[in-house]
């Protein structure tokens, strides 16, 4: 799979770190550090990501075709 860049803004990328860092606490009652929080959301983004982002483009060309058929629909014929 090609490799796809994935840029975060900043407040972004320090909301999802600061996210990890709750679900760490909460769900498995562990504390990680910020340093841990990054390496995992790099990651997230960058092993994980790509599967994410094709799945959205592929649901959006299903969505795409069929908007299309249903405008097809709309075509007059001659009587």
């Amino acid at each position: 799979m090609p490799k796809i860049e994935i840029e975060l803004k900043k407040e972004v990328r320090e909301e999802l770190i600061e996210s990890i860092k709750r679900y760490f606490w909460s769900e498995r009652d562990e504390e990680i550090t910020r340093l841990g929080a990054e390496l995992l959301l790099d990651f997230i983004v960058n092993e994980i990501g790509p599967y994410l982002y094709n799945r959205g483009i592929e649901d959006s060309y299903k969505y795409m075709n069929e908007r299309i058929e249903d405008l097809l629909g709309l075509e007059k014929r001659p009587r």
